[in-house]
């Protein structure tokens, strides 16, 4: 928070640890132009979901979040960003960007970040923040799943048109929309002691390529997701639309039949095998 002249008011909340990373809110121009920055060099300067400055700066009047992670030298390393609304009555908020630089990534700021920006919303009264990500990306689904508890509630298919970004080319934009709820402390969702082979798979893969297997009516199944999609996507986008395809039918199907996705399992890469979600019977045969 910050008063009329732009100076750091006293009760305003900031993560500061012993690496010298500082977690706040943005407060200056330059920051809020910084993150257009990040947006950038994240998903390419011809990104067409890119937040303006102003926007990022006059949503925190109105219970918004735009708050970056800063080096001890003031150098942003990254930020997130949402908006706070009403669902059914209920007061949520909507984490819209979540973005860190190369050069930061694996020190766990993009953790911090969602995890101050939950403190912060969820003072205000919010019931759950949601957002959604792309099924097909593994280390999106271990981050959001296993490291914060936020769960798929829902499968979206081309949830927002195809963009032909860097990131996902001309793939339909299939998304995930999960629920982090602000009421309870997030739960365990960790599939350890979960052996596959007790599992149904429904997606196969034969000779690198995902098929279609009747597994009957299973209370759980399986659904595998390449390692690493972005090469595919790069490289053979023929694979990764069948990727999207077979995905789309196994996973938005058993949504839709009464099933939640219950677990993300990471790969075994000495051994070959593929990321998968568990997927399990919620409502009555």
């Amino acid at each position: 928070m910050t008063d009329v002249a732009g100076h750091r008011t006293r009760d305003e909340a900031i993560d500061r640890r012993s690496d010298g990373v500082s977690i706040r809110d943005c407060a200056t121009l330059e920051e809020y132009l910084e993150c257009v920055a990040i947006q950038e060099e994240t998903w390419g300067r011809a990104f067409s979901e890119r937040v303006p400055a102003a926007i990022l700066r006059v949503t925190q009047r109105v219970g918004g979040i735009t708050a970056g992670a800063f080096d001890a030298s003031g150098q942003m390393l990254g930020f997130v960003f949402g908006i706070t609304g009403v669902d059914n009555g209920d007061l949520v908020h909507w984490s819209d960007m979540l973005a860190v630089r190369p050069e930061a990534r694996g020190r766990h700021l993009g953790e911090r970040l969602k995890q101050y920006q939950r403190r912060k919303v969820c003072a205000l009264g919010v019931r759950r923040i949601m957002w959604t990500f792309d099924p097909l990306v593994s280390r999106n689904a271990h981050f959001n799943i296993n490291r914060l508890g936020a769960m798929p509630v829902e499968y979206a298919e081309n949830l927002y048109g195809t963009t032909r970004s860097a990131l996902h080319g001309a793939l339909p934009t299939d998304r995930f929309i999960v629920a982090w709820d602000c009421t309870s402390a997030a739960p365990n969702h960790s599939a350890d002691g979960v052996a596959a082979s007790d599992v149904p798979l429904l997606n196969p893969v034969s000779n690198g390529t995902p098929t279609l297997a009747s597994v009957g009516d299973a209370d759980r199944v399986r659904v595998q997701i390449p390692i690493d999609v972005q090469p595919i996507i790069q490289q053979q986008p023929v694979l990764a639309a069948r990727w999207r395809d077979i995905t789309r039918r196994t996973i938005g199907a058993r949504l839709a039949a009464g099933y939640r996705v219950s677990a993300f399992v990471r790969a075994d890469e000495a051994g070959g095998s593929l990321p998968y979600y568990v997927l399990a019977r919620t409502s009555a045969r």
